[in-house]
């Protein structure tokens, strides 16, 4: 008996084996973008226990961001318009770019406590990197990108999600420190 002969008795394929990683981007994506979502309905319409968006504003003008109501509005629309977006699978690269570009914010916002500190950046750090990861993998089979015109996917499309999701949330942070 050689390795060879053992591995391969432990070797399974199956026929359904070409679509795993199209069903774990699925799953990623519906639980990551409904998460994502119920963030952003928190802070618009006080929803899941949610601090509504009077509370929300009031909040971002506190953080510096001024006005509240412009920043508190653009966070909300973003987490749930970016969430709902990769659960459908809709223009992946773009709604990767919306998540992390707000997340390099919500980072900056929560950055004094540190990375695991209480209120630290350890979520919106976890959040912009599955968002930055799917803008790379692209949404897969399972979504409505998926075979059609739009669908975009690869090295160049992550990157420029990339590109464009810091080049936003730092243009919101020079917003920020300027008005």
């Amino acid at each position: 008996m050689t390795t060879n002969t053992t591995l391969e008795r432990f070797t399974f394929a199956h026929r359904l084996d070409g679509i795993s990683t199209d069903i774990g981007l699925l799953v990623l994506r519906v639980v990551f973008g409904g998460l994502l979502a119920a963030h952003g309905s928190q802070k618009l319409f006080g929803w899941f226990s949610g601090p509504g968006h009077d509370a929300t504003t009031a909040m971002f003008d506190n953080m510096g961001y001024n006005p509240g109501k412009l920043f508190g509005t653009l966070a909300g629309l973003s987490e749930m318009v970016g969430g709902l977006l990769l659960v459908a699978g809709l223009v992946t690269p773009l709604a990767a770019a919306i998540v992390l570009g707000t997340m390099i914010n919500a980072m900056n916002a929560t950055w004094g406590p540190g990375l695991f500190g209480k209120g630290g950046w350890e979520t919106a750090l976890t959040f912009g990197t599955v968002a930055a990861a799917i803008a790379f993998t692209g949404a897969g089979k399972f979504s409505l990108d998926s075979g059609r015109p739009w669908e975009r996917k690869g090295f160049l499309w992550g990157v420029g999600a990339v590109v464009l999701a810091v080049a936003t949330g730092v243009l919101t942070l020079i917003l920020k420190w300027t008005l």
